[in-house]
């Protein structure tokens, strides 16, 4: 294994005890960072419909512009994240946070569709903070807790996805569009501030170059099948995931609901009642193992589309499947996170990039597919295509790469 970090200053054994203390409060400030900077991803989705009516565009085009924030994302994760093992974390993550501001701001002023769509992939990826502050932190929490910290933080971040959606469907439906991602702007200008006051440095181990810093992605996936497994599971999940999320505004506003921007945000707050299982979905796996929450998470997903298809055109069956969809992708989502920062904890931040790179992949592709679903199938077409990515997802958990 030596032979994959190709780092001088790297021994065999095991990597060196952190220097810094991670106390309560820099673990709420992480959950914070991690919820404000992952929700400039997803500001756009309750506001889609109000995008696509401002240009005249169809909604299948609207949609666009969260795919290419997830393409964003996905780039940062494969190309960027890896740089946290190479340079120190936190002036990377204030340079990203500054670009994510100056993008955000371009995204609001954006004269065209062509324009905003190309800020959203520059959003996407200059929004990478989150998965350089996890690995930092699985870094500097005791063995022990590991699992329980990782979901703490993580509820910060499960929160900011969703909670996004309530304040930009608020905000987009009082002040309009664009007013979301000027406020947005305004946010991490002062998160900036805050980290750079607070947030300890945390230096590499890795002294190779930038290319066998890449080389060794294609060494830990070809050799490492549990990374491979939770990469292929958590993209499955989050592909189901990101169908519901990015068809919901069209599904409130048709016909079937005539609801309103603001009512489809709302129910990212109902959907962060899944935030609630972050913390005890890392317990679990540090207990029973990641593999038990896992398939627990993925069977409340698939339980989900069940109920969304069968009692989704009534609110009620609506809520109940949001609420078991975000618990069930979130369950799993944390366990495979703490699975894959076991595996070789000198190279956490490039472990993360396979992980999140197959994770956003999936979401990207959810939410393509979504779009093109809805407009020929409707939300029972909709919600097939989600049970179909949760089952394959429940497939390959108990099934791929185990010996």
């Amino acid at each position: 294994m030596s032979e994959l970090l190709s780092a001088p200053a790297v021994s065999a054994g095991a990597p060196p005890l952190p220097t810094h203390r991670l106390t309560n409060s820099l673990v709420w400030l992480m959950a914070l960072t991690c919820g404000l900077v992952v929700a400039n991803i997803y500001y756009n989705q309750p506001l889609l419909a109000a995008i696509g009516r401002h240009f005249h565009i169809t909604d299948s085009r609207a949609s666009l512009v969260a795919t290419a924030t997830q393409v964003g994302y996905t780039l940062s994760m494969l190309f960027v994240v890896p740089l946290g093992d190479m340079l120190e974390r936190k002036r990377l993550m204030l340079l990203l946070m500054l670009g994510a501001a100056a993008c955000l701001a371009l995204a609001a002023w954006a004269p065209t569709f062509a324009v905003l769509a190309g800020a959203s992939v520059l959003i996407g990826l200059c929004s990478a903070v989150p998965q350089l502050l996890l690995p930092m932190a699985a870094h500097l929490a005791p063995e022990a807790d590991r699992g329980r910290i990782v979901g703490r933080i993580m509820s910060g971040l499960l929160i900011g996805i969703l909670a996004s959606r309530t304040l930009s469907g608020y905000v987009g439906a009082h002040l309009g569009w664009r007013a979301m991602f000027e406020i947005a702007a305004v946010v991490m200008v002062a998160l900036l501030a805050l980290l750079a006051w607070q947030l300890p440095r945390d230096q590499p181990q890795f002294t190779g170059s930038y290319r066998s810093l890449m080389k060794s992605l294609l060494t830990f996936t070809s050799t490492l099948p549990a990374l491979r497994r939770s990469a292929l599971v958590g993209g499955l999940l989050f592909a189901a995931f990101s169908v519901f999320w990015t068809t919901l505004t069209f599904f409130l506003e048709s016909p079937t609901y005539r609801y309103g921007s603001d009512v489809a945000g709302f129910f990212g707050l109902i959907g962060a009642v899944g935030a609630l299982a972050a913390p005890l979905a890392g317990k679990t796996a540090d207990k029973r193992g990641p593999d038990f929450a896992i398939g627990v998470g993925t069977l409340l997903a698939l339980g989900a589309y069940v109920v969304l298809g069968l009692g989704g055109f009534y609110l009620a069956g609506l809520v109940v499947g949001v609420i078991l969809l975000d618990v069930g992708v979130q369950a799993a989502h944390i366990s495979n996170q703490t699975r894959i920062f076991s595996l070789v904890p000198e190279a956490r931040s490039r472990l993360n990039t396979v992980y999140m790179t197959g994770y956003f992949t999936g979401g990207s592709l959810g939410s393509v597919a979504g779009g093109f679903v809805w407009m020929h199938f409707g939300w029972l077409g909709v919600c097939v295509l989600g049970a179909a990515f949760t089952g394959a997802a429940y497939l390959v958990s108990r099934f791929y790469g185990r010996s």
